[in-house]
């Protein structure tokens, strides 16, 4: 998967925004103003992810194109390796996931103010 279906999926997903905040080529993509996903537009084989911490060890030891990710704790992120050779369902199913991961830390009312839900589960286990 390229970096552009990277991008044009995330913001095809409810309420997603991207921005710049660390500098002019770190693009991240947010729900409700919390950060789910990131990639760095100079380095574009790398994109960054929030994760459960015992889904990320599994999908770690599963892919080599899966690792903790730089400059991040690795305990709640991956960074994928989008030049390696991981499904693209498997990409968009862990973009789904991250994006539930920050969904499901919001507050209740916060969600249900700004009009943010769950996606629908896509089971990523069977990649496992």
């Amino acid at each position: 998967m390229d970096i552009e279906t990277v991008r044009d999926y995330c913001l095809s997903l409810p309420l997603v925004t991207e921005d710049f905040p660390f500098d002019e080529t770190t693009l991240v993509f947010r729900i409700g103003g919390k950060i789910f996903a990131m990639m760095d537009l100079e380095r574009t084989e790398w994109f960054v992810l929030k994760c459960a911490p015992e889904y990320a060890i599994e999908l770690r030891e599963r892919y080599p194109e899966i690792a903790p990710a730089w400059h991040m704790n690795k305990k709640h992120w991956n960074q994928l390796n989008l030049f390696g050779s991981l499904p693209d369902e498997l990409v968009c199913s862990l973009i789904c996931h991250s994006y539930n991961e920050v969904v499901k830390k919001m507050p209740k009312r916060v969600r249900m103010e700004a009009g943010i839900q769950f996606l629908l589960d896509r089971d990523s286990s069977k990649y496992i």
